[in-house]
């Protein structure tokens, strides 16, 4: 992860003004200790470790804030968490989560997270883990317990 990209947070106004005050960047925020984090942004640990732990997934080579926040919301916090954790469990985890199954893109991104999480440093990118995930999905297919909606049926119904 050499030059790493500015994350998306959703940063109140008073955070981002308390980050200008103590001139901190929001690429610095992935590698802050969050009671740190917390005290700079006048915000609880909660909020803190919320923040770190979205600037963190979004530091992995393309890993965007919604799949950030989709980890999040599962309680994950970093990625030391998911080292002992694989691909296929996090998307059972994440759609038994969210009621729905998911597009398989996002299984990919979630092997990109464990690998990383287990080879920091690499720049492997989601798109790497296809053929591996096509592979694993081919011999061991998926849950039965799998949502029967699709992420596209919810995505189009909010509309």
């Amino acid at each position: 992860m050499n030059k790493r990209q500015t994350p998306k947070l959703p940063l109140t106004s008073e955070e981002k003004t308390n980050m200008r005050s103590c001139k901190i960047r929001l690429n610095a925020i992935a590698d802050m200790n969050v009671s740190d984090l917390a005290v700079i942004l006048g915000s609880s640990p909660e909020r803190a470790g919320y923040l770190r732990a979205l600037a963190e997934f979004q530091a992995i080579p393309s890993i965007g804030p919604r799949i950030a926040e989709r980890m999040a919301a599962l309680g994950y916090g970093s990625l030391e968490e998911l080292k002992t954790l694989n691909g296929p469990d996090l998307l059972e985890q994440l759609e038994n989560h969210f009621g729905f199954w998911e597009d398989p893109c996002l299984e990919d991104a979630l092997w990109c997270m464990v690998h990383h999480a287990n080879h920091p440093g690499s720049e492997k990118c989601w798109f790497d883990f296809t053929d591996a995930r096509k592979e694993y999905r081919k011999e061991h297919g998926y849950p039965e317990t799998r949502p029967k909606t699709a992420w596209y049926d919810v995505k189009s119904a909010g509309k």
